[in-house]
C-alpha cells in the first residue's frame, strides 16, 4: 500500500502553489513593462517616456498665433540718424526733416507717413544726425512714451563711417544694442509694429560719387573716412580697407535681420535698401553721400511697399 496524504495537507499545498503562481505572474508582467517601456495605462514613445493612451508621439503645444500686421497704422515714430533727418537734402550742413523719407511733409518726397495717411500730429521724428546704434535704446524709450502704432528704424551707417576701420562698431555690440532697443520698446509699448531698413551699401556710394569732379574733394572734409578717404586710391591697401567696411555693413544688416525676425511685430526690409543702387541724381548735391530728395523718396517707396505688403 502507498502512504496516503491527509486531505487538509493537500489543500494547504495547493494554496501555496497558487499563491506562488500569482507572484510569478505579477513579476513577469512588471519585467515586461519595464523592458518595453510601457505602463498599464499608456505606451512608450521609444525613449522610455510614457504617454497617455491615444496621445501622439509627435504631439506638441500649439504655437502662439502670429499677431496680425496692420498695414495702415495711424501714428508713426521714426528712429535713426542723419538719413532720417534728411541731412543735406535741402541745404548744406543742416537737417531738413520736412524732406524725411519717414515723417516728412514734402509733396516731392511723399514720405511714408504721407503715403500711409498718418496725420501730422501723430508722427514724430526722433532720429538724430550722427547717431550710432548705441543711441537707439534711448530713442526707442522716447518713442515708446508716445505709444505709436509704427516705429521705423534706419541706423548703422555711422557705426561703419568711423575715422578708421579699427574704430568701427563691433558687430556683437551693434546686435546687442539693437536688441536692447527692441526690448525697451516692447517693455513700454508692446503692440507697436516696427519696420527696419537696412544700412545702405556704402561701397556703392563710393563707386557712384568718385566719378563726380567735386565729390572726392568734399569727402576730404571728413565724410565717412573709413570708406571715402583717398577716394581716388585703388592700391591694395585702399581696396582692402573699403572691403572691410563693406563686409562690416553686411554683417550689420545680418544682425538687424536676425534680431528683427525674433520679434513677431517687426518687419525687415529684406535687404531692399542695401541692395538699392542710388544714383548721383538721388544723392545730395552737397555731399554725394546722404540721400537727396529723390533718394528720400526712394526710401519712402521701399518702406511703404514692405509695410503694406500682405503676410
Amino acid at each position: 500500500m502507498r502512504d496516503s496524504v491527509p486531505p487538509g495537507r493537500v489543500r494547504g499545498v495547493g494554496l501555496v502553489l497558487g499563491a506562488c503562481a500569482v507572484v510569478v505572474a505579477v513579476v513577469v508582467t512588471l519585467v515586461v513593462l519595464v523592458v518595453s517601456g510601457g505602463s498599464p495605462g499608456g505606451s512608450s514613445d521609444g525613449r522610455g517616456t510614457l504617454r497617455s493612451p491615444g496621445s501622439s508621439p509627435d504631439a506638441r503645444p500649439s504655437p502662439s498665433p502670429t499677431p496680425e500686421w496692420d498695414p495702415r497704422p495711424d501714428s508713426l515714430a521714426a528712429l535713426g540718424d542723419s538719413i532720417t533727418r534728411a541731412h543735406n537734402a535741402c541745404s548744406p550742413l543742416s537737417d531738413c526733416p520736412e524732406a524725411s523719407w519717414a515723417t516728412g511733409t514734402s509733396a516731392t518726397v511723399e514720405s511714408l507717413a504721407r503715403r500711409l495717411g498718418v496725420p501730422a500730429s501723430a508722427r514724430w521724428n526722433l532720429a538724430r544726425s550722427g547717431a550710432l546704434m548705441t543711441d537707439l535704446p534711448a530713442q526707442a524709450e522716447k518713442a515708446a512714451a508716445r505709444r505709436p502704432e509704427l516705429v521705423t528704424v534706419l541706423i548703422g551707417a555711422n557705426d561703419a563711417c568711423r575715422s578708421s576701420v579699427a574704430r568701427m562698431t563691433p558687430v556683437a555690440d551693434f546686435r546687442a544694442d539693437f536688441a536692447e532697443a527692441l526690448r525697451v520698446l516692447r517693455r513700454n509699448s508692446p503692440r507697436t509694429q516696427v519696420y527696419v531698413a537696412g544700412v545702405p551699401d556704402l561701397e556703392h556710394l563710393w563707386e557712384q560719387g568718385r566719378s563726380h569732379p567735386l565729390a572726392a574733394r568734399v569727402w576730404e572734409l571728413g565724410i565717412c573716412p573709413a570708406m571715402l578717404a583717398d577716394a581716388d586710391a585703388v592700391d591694395a591697401a585702399a581696396v582692402e580697407r573699403r572691403e572691410k567696411v563693406a563686409r562690416r555693413v553686411r554683417a550689420y544688416n545680418a544682425a538687424l535681420r536676425e534680431v528683427c525676425e525674433r520679434d513677431a511685430r517687426c518687419r525687415h526690409d529684406g535687404g531692399a535698401v542695401h541692395e538699392y543702387r542710388f544714383t548721383t541724381r538721388e544723392l545730395s548735391g552737397w555731399d554725394w553721400f546722404h540721400p537727396g530728395e529723390a533718394g528720400q523718396r526712394k526710401l519712402a517707396e521701399i518702406a511703404h511697399r514692405r509695410i503694406t505688403a500682405g503676410g
